[in-house]
This record gives structure tokens, sequence and C-alpha cells, in this order.
């Protein structure tokens, strides 16, 4: 299905200035690198040991903290210490290798920034520092009721100093239906550092349910802190390419999951249907979402 989606946008032009939030043409990847800089990491310490092992995780019920993944990293809002990134996103494909998916309630801002394969305290970024361009988020959305089940959001990012697509230096993870309630995922993303002082990926394997009332999923694992809104829900994962099949994102019902003691345990994704690929046709065509 996918591939009759793109042979058909593919051909759609892409309006210059067009689509989510549009931007004055004035912030570059070149420029979130600069801001980056050693400065801004002066104030950071240095790393403590990860407890993950680079191969396929058991279903333990709890994250464990790893390296990371190039396809996965860390939103930043320019003007803050650069330590305080406030959720997660990944790299998925689409026609013109520019696309990151995220939570819809994370809310991008103005000068944002994606860094992929997030490490902590480190002047130069692996996979680099990427200026976000444009969002694309479905007006409908909400915290709670039906709305929250269009907690999901596109963006797209310029390119590097060198004119390459992110989804070229980074690879990509594939954006397919989910499949149904049951399924087993690994589940990436990047707990603030102020819930989390190792500053650094987790990674949890575990089985899905139905969120009931919702079309929602929601599984149980420890150590999904603030700032892990957005991680990207997985199937299919190659240890060998470090993607996957993405069927959801952290979010939905009440930023993605229960209050109380219960918060960082139980995680919840909306369904990736119908409405995420309307969303994502219009990213990959530069609308501006519009729903009745």
């Amino acid at each position: 299905m996918l591939a009759g989606l793109y042979v058909v946008t593919l051909a759609a032009a892409v309006p210059r200035g067009a689509g989510g939030h549009g931007r004055d043409g004035t912030w570059s990847s070149a420029e979130a690198r600069r801001f980056w800089g050693p400065s801004r990491m002066a104030a950071s310490t240095d790393d403590t040991g990860s407890d993950a092992a680079g191969g396929a995780q058991r279903i333990t019920g709890s994250a464990r903290h790893f390296e990371g993944v190039p396809t996965v990293g860390v939103l930043f809002y320019v003007g803050e210490d650069m330590r305080d990134h406030h959720c997660t996103a990944s790299v998925v494909h689409s026609p013109k290798g520019n696309l990151l998916i995220s939570a819809g309630h994370c809310g991008f801002g103005d000068d944002a920034a994606f860094v992929p394969d997030y490490r902590r305290g480190e002047r130069k970024q692996p996979y680099g520092v990427w200026a976000i361009d444009r969002t694309f988020v479905d007006p409908r959305r909400e915290d709670y009721g039906d709305g929250s089940d269009l907690d999901f959001a596109f963006a797209t990012v310029r390119p590097d100093g060198r004119g390459r697509q992110i989804e070229r230096v980074t690879g990509a993870n594939r954006l397919v239906r989910t499949p149904g309630e049951v399924n087993r995922v690994t589940v990436i993303g990047y707990p603030s550092a102020d819930s989390d002082p190792a500053d650094q990926a987790v990674r949890c394997t575990a089985m899905t349910s139905r969120l009931e009332g919702h079309r929602q999923l929601t599984m149980r694992c420890d150590g999904f802190f603030s700032g892990t809104s957005g991680s990207p829900w997985l199937i299919h994962f190659d240890e060998k390419t470090r993607t996957g099949d993405l069927i959801g994102v952290l979010g939905g019902l009440n930023g993605g999951g229960p209050d109380g003691d219960e918060s960082d345990k139980i995680s919840y994704s909306p369904l990736n249907d119908d409405e995420i690929f309307r969303l994502y046709l219009d990213a990959i065509n530069g609308r501006e979402p519009k729903r009745a």
C-alpha cells in the first residue's frame, strides 16, 4: 500500500514555504550545529556506564540503557540548555528522505533541532544536528478523549551542510499500519536528564495490548520517563540494520500514559490507521493539515 502512495505523491509538487508551520528560511542545519557548540555542552558531566547488551532484548519489563541507534534521537528547543531535550523523535522513510515522526503533544516550536543517536557531553554528535523545517499535527489532536487517538506528528528537516537529506545519513524506519492489538515491540527513547541522570538512550522489548475505549495500544515497561514521548514502537527490528517497521509512537491519552505511580511503567501509543497516513501525505506534500 505504501508503495502505491509513494507513486502518487512523488508526482505532486511540494510548494516552497507551504505546509505545516512555515519558517522564513533563515534556520539551517549548519546553524543548528553551531548552536550545539562546545560552550553549550560545557555543563554536561561524564557518562555513566550502560547495562544493555547490543543484541536482542528479552521481554524483561524494564528499559535498559544502551548505545542508541542512528534513526532515533532527541528534540531540542534552541535557546535552552541543550541537555534539556524534551521529546524523542525518529526518522521514517519518505520520498524526499527528510521526515521525522514524534508525538503530537511534543510541540516542536520555532528553531528546533533534532539530534539522532544523541550522545551526552560530546562536542560533535555522531550523526549531526539537524534543523527542523516544518511540523505537521492533526488540528483535532487533544490530550484527552477521541482527540488523543491523533497524538502523532511529522516534521521535515533541512539538509545538512553537504546538501544531504537525513535519511541518507541515518537510514529510516518504515511507517506501516498497526497490524493488531498484540505485538512484540522494541521501543527506543530518551528520558530527560532530570528524570534519568544517565541522559542516555533506553530500550525495551514488550508485548502490547489494546487500551480500552481508545484506538490506542498500551505496553508495560519501567523506565519511560518524561522525555520519551514520541519514542518509536517498532516491530521486525533488525539488529544488523538497526531499523524496523514503525507501528506507533509513545503518546496518546494524557500524553502517553496514566498519572501517578504507574506513569513511567505503562505507556500508550495511537494506532497507525488511516488518520496517520492522511497526515503523512500532508507532510510529504507540504500541505497544511486541514480536517472537517
